[in-house]
């Protein structure tokens, strides 16, 4: 059974229709990378799968469960975490305090270990404002707040973007170490074509809202085929 089903979703905003029939299917452990330009529907994906975004045709099931009319915080408690494009974090609060809204563990020590496991300087930043962390931090307390609930299923919105190389390199790591730990499927919506292609199993395009092709990123040519798509 699929971890993620998507089936003939179209979304948008106001009536207007952005997502077009889409279908996908994400199996437990696996990493499916969504690429496109700019205004394709990548990040309206994820927005409706979430349930930020009503849905005007088609289902999403998760695990199973229907969760097509669900709420954020009820798709949430099927466990799936969402780290925004947006850095959607409380900036006056501290770094603890971000944390701890998010992970709804009893034993907040846990959480706190998974933390360490994946961005151990975190744990000395915990009294520290969010808000005054530079971008590829917030980034990284972000992808940290998710992997910290325990969700078996997580929905990223261009984590790489503005970042240096060598914080991209470090989140590659966090990825793979999550699915190899945990088994986390993750949903990855991306513009960075390396990095997509060095930490999905799959990838799919998305051209004006409908999926344009998909592929296997162990392929030799999933680069070119993706940036045929990609070319101006």
């Amino acid at each position: 059974m699929s971890l993620l089903a998507v089936d003939h979703l179209s979304s948008g905003y106001a009536g207007a229709v952005v997502l077009r029939e889409v279908s996908l299917a994400i199996a437990p452990g696996e990493i499916l990378a969504v690429l496109g330009k700019n205004g394709m529907g990548k990040s309206t994906l994820l927005k409706s799968v979430m349930g930020f975004l009503p849905k005007m045709t088609g289902t999403v099931a998760i695990a199973g469960a229907e969760a097509t009319r669900l709420a954020p915080h009820r798709v949430a408690r099927l466990g799936v975490g969402y780290v925004a494009q947006e850095k959607a974090l409380f900036q006056d609060m501290s770094v603890e305090e971000n944390l701890r809204l998010a992970v709804r563990r009893p034993d907040f020590e846990a959480a706190l270990a998974e933390v360490e496991a994946s961005f151990p300087f975190l744990l000395q930043r915990l009294k520290q404002r969010a808000g005054t962390l530079s971008g590829g931090e917030q980034k990284m307390l972000l992808m940290a707040r998710s992997l910290a609930t325990g969700a078996k299923l997580l929905l990223v919105d261009e984590i790489t973007e503005g970042l240096q190389p060598s914080v991209i390199d470090r989140l590659a790591g966090v990825i793979r170490s999550a699915r190899e730990r945990h088994g986390t499927t993750m949903l990855l919506v991306e513009q960075h074509l390396p990095f997509a292609l060095a930490v999905a199993d799959r990838w799919a395009v998305l051209d004006r809202g409908e999926i344009a092709e998909t592929g296997a990123t162990s392929e030799p040519d999933s680069r070119a085929r993706v940036l045929k798509h990609l070319s101006v």
